[in-house]
């Protein structure tokens, strides 16, 4: 039997204490974001890399912003050595989210790291990080899911939504990804 719910039940209040940044800082990066950051006229991926360190993020030499990428909360944000984060990437990081060395986030990739339990009649906001190992290659417009770990080497490729963790050296297709074959780096 269905509970029937009123929109007085919803209440994720409890988040605004686990964002880590004061309202202030929030609304100053929400314009950042748009004015240097997404704007796909700013070329310059050492502005985006600058103004992302003046918020907390920590990020590593010979690393790529492409134009026109989003990213929630800098604060919570680790990006390791030469990596290469393209154009319209979406990070939605409502946790930590750490992606490591040598990896490639292609055109339009999402990294979700919050989604709502829907079984709940207060449809509870649930987070979860998402860790991306050295070397992983997140393909165009794939979706990384809350709590995803992708471990080394491992392929999600074009379109395909991770829901659940990716083995090393391992390639995944499909909604949701399943196993298609293995990642051999001659």
């Amino acid at each position: 039997m269905n509970k029937q719910v009123s929109n007085s039940d919803y209440n994720n209040d409890w988040f605004q204490k686990e964002i880590g940044a004061s309202k202030f800082k929030q609304v100053l990066w929400y314009v950042i974001n748009v004015i240097f950051i997404i704007n796909p006229l700013n070329p310059s991926s050492g502005i985006r890399k600058m103004f992302l360190k003046m918020f907390g993020a920590r990020i590593g030499g010979g690393v790529v912003l492409k134009p026109g990428i989003n990213i929630k909360y800098p604060w919570k944000l680790t990006i390791g050595d030469y990596t290469w984060i393209g154009e319209k990437v979406w990070i939605d990081n409502l946790t930590e989210t750490i992606i490591g060395n040598n990896c490639c986030l292609s055109q339009g990739a999402m990294l979700l790291t919050g989604n709502h339990n829907y079984a709940n009649s207060t449809f509870d906001l649930v987070v979860k990080k998402i860790i991306l190992e050295d070397g992983v290659w997140i393909g165009a417009q794939a979706i990384v899911c809350p709590g995803v770990t992708c471990y080394s080497h491992s392929v999600l490729s074009v379109q395909s939504v991770a829901t659940k963790d990716l083995e090393a050296y391992k390639i995944y297709q499909g909604n949701p990804a399943v196993f298609v074959k293995d990642r051999i780096i001659e």
